[in-house]
């Protein structure tokens, strides 16, 4: 790996960062579309279209990571108060935690991100680069 380019060497730590943080949403039974509906639950409920629209994702595909979620008691499925044909997904209490945990998982936890841990400097320097590839589009 010492000749390989940068480039090279961000892409394949990349990879290695994902494969442990999907190892361990599934730890807790979640997938990554799961995660991102409990993030975006977290202002409150929300109907599968509009959830659906704001994950930028199919109805159908909203439809099984819900059911998936429902299924985990990470969200309840109520009647709509304005519109009581449809429902809405609001958090449990353990969808909450769920969120928060893994929130502080991909902070903190060095499963996931190896011996940096909270490396401030390390994610600055990370964000400068981001920023500066993206201008030079």
């Amino acid at each position: 790996m010492a000749t390989w380019p940068t480039g090279r060497l961000l892409s394949t730590a990349a990879r290695v960062v994902e494969q442990r943080w999907t190892d361990r949403l599934d730890e807790m039974g979640l997938s990554h579309a799961g995660l991102i509906v409990l993030h975006t639950l977290r202002g409150g409920p929300l109907s599968q279209r509009e959830l659906a629209r704001r994950c930028q994702v199919t109805d159908q595909t909203m439809s099984r990571t819900l059911h998936r979620l429902h299924r985990a008691e990470y969200l309840e499925r109520v009647p709509d108060p304005t519109d009581g044909r449809r429902t809405v997904a609001h958090l449990t209490r353990k969808g909450r935690d769920a969120c928060a945990e893994a929130e502080r998982i991909a902070r903190d936890d060095s499963s996931v991100i190896g011996p940096l841990g909270s490396d401030t400097a390390f994610r600055e320097r990370l964000i400068d680069l981001i920023e500066h590839l993206q201008r030079k589009r």
